[in-house]
């Protein structure tokens, strides 16, 4: 597909307001010598570019922007509207977001706006229109970044204009208190509406049970919707007014991978490019890097993607905060273009000297020259995608298996009060993705939402613990295995319908004709307790389940795995297969562990000949194919220590990194990366 871009974009955030003016040419020639070719700027500037309600004054900005456009930069320039202002929170204290114990926010902080404030939208509009004003058609202009990161570190908003607007959106969807108590089942503890205004947002002196959890869960979920949809309106407001000034430049927002509070489908279907801020923690693996890549990757359309943000060294907030060792910045970059980006950005361009991001890695360091380890390798890097990004540009990995990946299901799974305390979603999905990532088998992802039609293009389909099953996707899901498509799902799937009410008649709810099953029971497993799994898909395998075990009935299903060990449920079956038309469907009643979901993973990728490529512990492949047929492969070391290997699948590919014919025997160092153009 065309690329958004004409070029490979590198580069980030640059906050040249922190530092004097002289110092900001010297700053741009340091990024020249580094490869840079692109800034980010204007993130952080409401302050400055309003100081008071009724004045702007663009000084400052114009002078960056010249200099900017004198060293022929890319610019991605932001509305600037992620902080609000001190005169702004003082003449207006509304405007501030209030926790959901009631206390109302104080000027400090950032992504601190209610997100229903009237005035907020009017005037963040009214800021993003005269800087789009200003600054379209300027030279390198080659996206528009509207505010910052939308909820994070904020949180929802529960003040009382929340509630009204709250209210307000309740009877858009519900239409009368009738609907509502049947849609909530607010009989429960008296808990019947009989006006509007006994609404009360699920705050934590009412309904509310820590952040995510509630006494009426439908209040809880549809407060999220609620929450998720008005910081949307707020990303909308302010990319319509640039729409007013300019009709073509790319309008983004940088998104955060798993991040629990926005529904990014909803919000990708509003962004022309989808943007996103890869920080991986120290101890995070490398699968769960790549899956939040190929989920921001899939939101989107499964279209190449911005990195929007990185580290190019420590990142500040962790209790430890180790360097990133030689040659872990590269592979993090290379592993982000190998699932799909077609951008390497930072944070940050130059290391502050104050606030809470000192100690935050930079390209251009304390010391203030090029003189770093940080500096040097920042500079190889940018030799590299200089030299090959480009060509990349366009491409995107092809798959045939995808994973839903469903923020109701997010929500209603970790809001239910029972039967554990145990579950992460994200955790969950990426125990499923983990098992293809380790065979190198391509994955998107997609909503469940999806028409029938894009669930035909797979051969297998995984959603994993789908909770909440909105209406239409069970017969979605059964057409398209009865067409001959293959399904996985298992434990907490199918238990809730869309007002997160339990749908009667058994587990897996909507799902049990499909799965074949009746899951009687689900028993919660203590932290360190596990249970033993074992059968046919597991043969040889010590395998164990842990969290839940569902207690299941086969019905038309048969058993391919059971319980083991001496619970009365021993003997059970613990995963089971139906034959469902001309397909098949899978469900996986215990949260398996790295051998047993290995395992049986395995076993699909090897009866749907699913292609895998097998490499070494830690070595991940990915391929992006171009609109004309060629293949670029990304081996990924992602450890510390040398690898050597034989991948016969690369051999007479050209690896563009260092213009060497792959033949045999692949040696790479700690963290080593070979891109391979293959015919």
């Amino acid at each position: 597909m065309k690329p958004t871009y004409n070029s490979f974009l590198f580069g980030g955030d640059w906050n040249p307001e922190q530092w004097p003016e002289e110092t900001w040419e010297h700053d741009i020639e340091m990024l020249e010598d580094a490869h840079v070719n692109e800034v980010t700027i204007n993130v952080f500037s409401w302050a400055l570019l309003q100081p008071a309600e009724d004045r702007y004054d663009f000084t400052m900005l114009d002078k960056i922007v010249a200099l900017l456009v004198k060293h022929d930069f890319n610019i991605v320039m932001a509305t600037g509207t992620a902080a609000l202002p001190g005169w702004m929170v003082r003449e207006h204290p509304e405007v501030i977001r209030t926790e959901q114990n009631g206390t109302r926010h104080v000027f400090g902080g950032r992504h601190n706006f209610c997100p229903t404030s009237p005035y907020f939208r009017n005037v963040s509009r009214a800021l993003a229109a005269h800087v789009a004003e200003r600054y379209t058609g300027t030279p390198g202009l080659v996206n528009w970044h509207v505010c910052n990161e939308y909820g994070g570190g904020g949180g929802l908003c529960y003040c009382e204009q929340c509630a009204q607007s709250f209210r307000e959106w309740l009877k858009a969807k519900y239409g009368t208190v009738e609907a509502l108590n049947q849609a909530w089942c607010a009989n429960f503890w008296s808990h019947t509406i009989t006006d509007w205004a006994d609404v009360v947002p699920p705050v934590s002196y009412g309904d509310g049970i820590g952040e995510a959890k509630c006494v009426v869960s439908g209040l809880q979920m549809d407060y999220r919707r609620f929450q998720s949809q008005a910081q949307l309106e707020c990303y909308k407001n302010e990319r319509d007014a640039i729409r007013e000034y300019d009709a073509t430049t790319p309008v983004t927002t940088n998104l955060m991978g798993t991040f629990k509070d926005l529904d990014y489908f909803e919000w990708a279907k509003e962004m022309d490019v989808v943007s996103w801020d890869n920080y991986p923690g120290m101890d995070t693996p490398p699968s769960f890097t790549a899956m939040c890549h190929d989920l921001m990757r899939g939101i989107g359309g499964n279209k190449p993607f911005m990195l929007m943000e990185q580290t190019p060294n420590q990142q500040n907030w962790f209790p430890f905060c180790k360097v990133k060792r030689p040659g872990e910045v590269r592979k993090l970059s290379w592993q982000a273009v190998a699932h799909g980006a077609d951008t390497v950005q930072f944070f940050q361009m130059k290391q502050s000297i104050g606030g809470c991001e000192r100690f935050h890695g930079a390209i251009i360091g304390h010391d203030g020259t090029e003189n770093s380890r940080v500096f040097k390798e920042t500079a190889a890097l940018g030799e590299e995608l200089a030299r090959v990004g480009k060509r990349i540009m366009g491409s995107t990995p092809k798959a045939r298996v995808a994973i839903m990946f469903d923020w109701q299901s997010y929500w209603s799974l970790e809001g239910c009060v029972g039967p554990t305390a145990g579950f992460s979603y994200p955790d969950e999905v990426h125990r499923f993705y983990r098992a293809l990532w380790r065979r190198n088998v391509p994955v998107d992802f997609i909503e469940s939402t999806v028409p029938l039609d894009t669930l035909k293009q797979y051969d297998l389909i995984i959603a994993p613990a789908l909770i909440c099953v909105l209406p239409g996707v069970a017969e979605n899901l059964e057409a398209y295995v009865t067409g001959g498509g293959n399904f996985v799902t298992g434990y907490m799937a199918g238990i809730h319908d869309e007002n997160d009410l339990v749908v009667p008649g058994g587990y897996p709810g909507k799902l049990r004709r499909l799965m074949g099953i009746w899951v009687e029971e689900i028993d919660a497993l203590a932290p360190d307790e596990t249970i033993d799994v074992r059968g046919e898909v597991v043969d040889g395998v010590d395998a164990k389940g842990e969290i839940v075990a569902s207690i299941i009935h086969c019905e038309a299903a048969r058993a391919l795995s059971t319980y083991g060990g001496d619970e009365f449920y021993s003997g059970h079956p613990a995963l089971t297969v139906n034959d469902f038309g001309q397909g098949k469907a899978y469900f996986v009643g215990t949260p398996l562990d790295r051998a047993g979901m290995g395992a049986f993973i395995s076993s699909l990728v090897n009866t749907l000949g699913l292609n895998a490529i097998d490499t070494p512990d830690d070595v991940g492949l990915s391929i992006r194919e171009a609109d004309d047929g060629t293949k670029y492969a990304f081996l990924i070391n992602s450890s510390n220590t040398a690898k050597q290997m034989r991948v016969p699948e690369l051999d007479g590919g050209k690896d563009l990194l260092t213009d060497e014919v792959i033949d045999g025997l692949i040696e790479m160092k700690p963290f080593g990366v070979a891109v391979v153009e293959l015919h």
